[in-house]
């Protein structure tokens, strides 16, 4: 049975070329889960509160999301290889110098204005890997296991990057950890270079263009509104843990939650790889955010203070649907997007996915407080099972065979 499970990863990476793509855009994607933690601490002692820290990291994202379908349509009209030139020279260059405004104690303005050109060159790795595979593969099969590999890489590198921030600021401190997470933004360009993925790149240069690029397409709208939602959920998540647990005195067990529940999306994303459902995408959407739905409000029925890891298998089997559904959005995007906008329509899903994280964690923070802690939970529920049905409106292709 192990070996039936195994066998289409066994072919998948013995494609060419995917094992070595894989490794290095493994390798090169570790600054995304190194940069929001180092940043944080190292900001909070300098700046003296997470106030303040915290909205340097709010800039910061917020410059991402509002550069990442600039760079993406760039990249559609003249390839990959110069803006990942620029940004891969102004990425560390801003990151290099807001530690030394820091250090240098220079006036605020100067640090935002670091934080801000931080943000408009960050390297599109993320957003470019996602692409990368749409160019590498035609079939909708060989992109299903591609990004479901994808997603439980991503999963490794958001729980990898912070523990070693972790054990950094645990043997060391701030300064050393914003100085290995920089080491690592700055070599993360010289190291996706090297893919060999890139070589399948395909762009078209004479072609007419709208000014609103993939939003001129309602199915991809109504796909990143869905898409904002999934995101919002996931947002409320990050705090429905934290607060939860700070509420029974046990804040420290919030980490070991989140930390399980990424180990059930890899887990999740492993199973859905190696399946391949009889029904259309658009509706494998649909049923997997609605179960996410459900498993969400299933948190509302343990109370954690007398089972506390019966409440940890909830979160681990909750995770199950997370990686699936972000490998399922970006198969949809890359059937529905014209070639000419491919990589504009991934920044586009990179941009819903980072403002939905920060609504659901606003907006999570704010139901945690003033209703119950355990709010954030049933408004991730509610919103999941919305967007589910949101997604049956999505027209269905007939499944390749």
């Amino acid at each position: 049975m192990l070996n039936r499970f195994l066998a289409p990863y066994r072919h998948f990476l013995a494609l060419p070329d995917v094992r070595q793509t894989l490794l290095i855009t493994f390798l090169s994607r570790m600054p995304v889960g190194m940069i929001a933690l180092s940043m944080v601490m190292f900001l909070r002692e300098a700046l003296g509160n997470f106030k303040l820290a915290g909205m340097m990291l709010g800039v910061l994202y917020f410059a991402m999301a509002v550069s990442s379908p600039i760079k993406g349509r760039l990249i559609d009209r003249i390839g990959p290889r110069l803006p990942l030139l620029v940004c891969g020279v102004m990425d560390p260059l801003s990151f290099g110098l807001l530690i030394i405004a820091v250090w240098l104690q220079w006036p605020m303005p100067v640090i935002v204005a670091c934080v801000i050109s931080m943000g408009l060159f960050t390297t599109p790795i993320a957003t470019m890997t996602r692409a990368m595979w749409r160019h590498r593969f035609d079939g909708d099969h060989e992109r299903r296991m591609a990004f479901a590999v994808d997603s439980i890489l991503m999963e490794i590198n958001f729980t990898l990057g912070p523990a070693i921030i972790g054990i950094v600021l645990a043997l060391a401190n701030p300064t050393a950890a914003i100085v290995i997470a920089w080491v690592s933004a700055a070599t993360s360009i010289l190291i996706f270079m090297r893919t060999p993925a890139l070589k399948h790149w395909k762009h078209e240069t004479d072609v007419e263009r709208h000014l609103l690029g993939p939003l001129t397409d309602p199915r991809l709208i109504l796909l990143f509104a869905v898409l904002f939602g999934l995101a919002m959920a996931c947002g409320m998540l990050e705090i429905g843990y934290p607060a939860y647990m700070t509420s029974l005195l046990l804040p420290a067990f919030a980490g070991v939650l989140l930390a399980i529940n990424s180990l059930g999306s890899a887990v999740g994303g492993a199973l859905f790889g190696a399946t391949n459902w009889k029904m259309p995408m658009e509706r494998q959407f649909a049923i997997l955010l609605a179960m996410f739905g459900v498993l969400m409000f299933l948190h509302l029925t343990v109370d954690a203070s007398q089972a506390r890891y019966l409440f940890a298998l909830v979160a681990l089997i909750a995770g199950c649907a997370i990686s699936p559904a972000f490998a399922l959005q970006a198969l949809l995007i890359s059937r529905m997007a014209p070639a000419k906008y491919t990589t504009e329509a991934f920044t586009w899903s990179g941009t819903f996915i980072v403002t939905g994280l920060g609504a659901g964690m606003a907006l999570g923070g704010v139901l945690s407080e003033v209703y119950h802690v355990k709010a954030p939970f049933a408004a991730g529920g509610a919103i999941l099972l919305l967007v589910a049905a949101m997604a049956l409106l999505l027209p269905t292709k007939p499944r390749e065979v």
